[in-house]
């Protein structure tokens, strides 16, 4: 995925200059970089990059704080940088939903397949998140479209297949959608009551 947005945060200086050397010779494009977690989520929220790079401990709020909200609120997938060492950092990075933990020195063959592979599989996710929600909505518009073909079988007296005709021509007729038709029908019966 040549050409993805990041931003890099790191405390150190010299490694954050060097992680963005790297990056640039593997064809990404660092579009922010700061040594503190406060400023990350800065520049995540303004810059919306495609992916995230963080040390675990940088000043301010922790790395895995950072990769926590930026994972809460969809913006990009992370990717957390660690010394060795540190006790306990994997459980607290899946806690995170963090998508890949690097630890330092990190080195060109560590870090492309790591950055691909959060980026593809984030892609991945948000394609999946998209499909379960679009199908969530179909099996509601599906129950309401029933509940009404309901209501007007039994306050008109015809049959399903007339009254899902009816509301079909409502739908086009108006240029609404199905549920809109369904949740006016549910909407007027309700009044009545």
């Amino acid at each position: 995925m040549a050409e993805s947005r990041i931003v890099l945060v790191d405390s150190d200086a010299v490694f954050r200059k060097n992680i963005k050397a790297m990056l640039t010779r593997l064809g990404y494009w660092v579009v922010g970089e700061t040594g503190d977690g406060l400023g990350a989520l800065k520049l995540v929220r303004s810059r919306q990059p495609d992916m995230l790079i963080i040390e675990a401990e940088v000043p301010g709020m922790s790395g895995l704080e950072v990769a926590r909200i930026v994972h809460e609120d969809k913006l990009a997938p992370v990717v957390v940088l660690a010394c060795s060492g540190a006790p306990g950092l994997l459980e607290k990075a899946k806690g995170a939903r963090v998508a890949a933990l690097l630890v330092k020195p990190v080195d060109e063959a560590s870090l492309l397949p790591a950055v691909e592979l959060a980026l593809t599989n984030y892609q991945e996710i948000i394609s999946l998140e998209s499909q379960v929600k679009e199908l969530k909505e179909a099996l509601e518009t599906r129950k309401l479209v029933e509940q009404a073909k309901g209501i007007l079988m039994e306050t008109i007296g015809i049959t399903e297949a007339e009254a899902f005709k009816r509301m079909q021509r409502q739908s086009m007729n108006r240029r609404i959608s199905m549920r809109q038709v369904a949740e006016a029908i549910i909407l007027t019966q309700n009044l009545r009551v």
